[in-house]
């Protein structure tokens, strides 16, 4: 199975309602972050919760970075597991949890 497919599997495996709640939202793989290469992935937008009226808004972005996740889990069940915590965390601040609320969901 390729990082992407691991990616799709993450999200995939959110409850239905969850799954339907993500409008507007581009999911990426990239190799590393330019500014900070040992980040395992990065939201960009504005959380649903603070969200007002959005028609015809750029997409909010999650960006997975395989490298440092690659580099960080070489065994290949640890790393399809690394990259389901990394997406549901980034997929986390867009539904508005923020960092505290996702140490103590064990997501951090």
């Amino acid at each position: 199975m390729t990082f992407e497919e691991h990616v799709a599997r993450a999200v995939e495996s959110l409850p239905a309602e969850l799954r339907e709640a993500i409008v507007n939202v581009e999911i990426s793989v990239e190799d590393e972050h330019p500014d900070d290469p040992d980040l395992f992935g990065l939201y960009e937008g504005v959380p649903l919760p603070e969200r007002g009226d959005w028609a015809g808004a750029l997409p909010d972005r999650i960006r997975v970075f395989r490298k440092p996740l690659v580099e960080s889990f070489p065994e290949p069940r640890e790393l399809e597991e690394e990259i389901r915590i990394t997406v549901l965390h980034e997929l986390a601040h867009y539904f508005g949890l923020d960092e505290d609320r996702l140490d103590d969901l064990g997501y951090s």
